[in-house]
């Protein structure tokens, strides 16, 4: 039997290459399925998915005209032709259905854990000490009314989930993400420029613990900014993710690699990226989530950079100014 069996497979790849598939002879073992194929008639072949390349089509229409002139002039190798063009036509129904479930989820996420997490952003600026404000002080609270402002409009758009997005309101998220991130920036900018020239006032008795809060508030709202770039980029944003607008990934979940294991139609929503980013700001590289796309590799390089100087300076500051037992 095992004989047999490699004689099937070598005569499946004599065909192939005689078909002009010699792309497809390595796939030999596909001949024990063959033989048991039932269709050896012309078969109805899938018409391209919306998402399909100028390769796929191309591919498509020719499987089409070798199909057609090897029928009409009763070559050999037309049952061989048929076959091929059966099982590559089911492989590509069922890598469209994978496709189909991976780039798309059944619900729109809600809209509370984005808002919760701005809201928490903006607290934690709110906290930092006088000397890691923006200045002017003026600035400072202007800067809190636009990202109230923003967040309420965002609010009003999709109140219970995110169904749509238009222009105004995308623009309206972008602008209201850089405002947390630039005055975020800032105050990290500052926290460390007063460490590096030891400049920084704290009060003697709680000069670790206020450095530590300090760098903890940066640090937080550094993951949560992270977080809001990484849910409004990936793969086009929320909305298109929901509508499956764009056919390739930026950023590969566990469950995307693993679609057996999740329930159809999973999506990530903004909860999967915020843990993206608390686990690429603590462990300096990807965990769980591996980046696909270049934007989203710069992106966590500049993360990580940020978290790790952050953290470097901030310990070792708060470990010199710790008082000797």
């Amino acid at each position: 039997m095992p004989g047999d069996r490699e004689g099937q497979r070598a005569e499946f790849a004599e065909h192939a290459e005689r078909a002009e598939f010699a792309e497809f002879a390595e796939h030999a073992e596909f001949a024990e399925f063959a033989e048991h194929a039932e269709h050896l008639e012309h078969p109805e072949v899938a018409e391209p998915g919306p998402g399909a390349t100028e390769h796929e089509e191309a591919m498509h229409r020719r499987l089409h005209h070798l199909l057609s002139r090897e029928a009409a002039t009763g070559s050999a190798d037309a049952l061989w032709r048929a076959e091929m063009l059966h099982l590559l036509d089911a492989a590509n129904r069922l890598s469209s259905a994978g496709l189909s479930r991976l780039h798309r989820q059944d619900k729109a996420e809600p809209r509370w854990p984005v808002s919760v997490a701005v809201i928490f952003a903006i607290v934690l600026q709110s906290l930092l000490p006088p000397k890691l404000e923006l200045r002017p002080l003026w600035l400072h609270y202007v800067l809190f009314g636009l990202e109230g402002a923003m967040l309420a409009s965002l609010f009003i758009s999709n109140p219970i989930r995110i169904e749509k997005m238009s222009r105004p309101v995308r623009a309206a998220s972008i602008f209201l993400i850089f405002l947390i991130t630039a005055s975020n920036t800032a105050s990290a900018i500052s926290l460390v420029r007063e460490i590096a020239t030891n400049q920084l006032h704290l009060s003697p008795q709680h000069a670790a613990i206020d450095l530590f809060l300090s760098g903890a508030a940066i640090w937080g709202t550094n993951v949560i900014a992270f977080a809001l770039w990484y849910w409004e980029f990936d793969r086009g944003g929320p909305v298109a993710r929901l509508e499956g607008r764009l056919p390739y990934i930026d950023l590969l979940f566990t469950q995307m690699s693993e679609p057996e294991l999740t329930k159809p139609g999973w999506g990530p929503h903004f909860v999967d990226y915020l843990y993206f980013s608390f686990t690429n700001a603590t462990a300096f590289s990807p965990t769980d989530v591996l980046p696909f796309a270049r934007w989203a590799k710069l992106t966590m390089l500049v993360q990580s950079a940020v978290s790790l100087v952050l953290g470097v300076l901030v310990i070792a500051r708060a470990v010199n100014i710790l008082p000797v037992q």
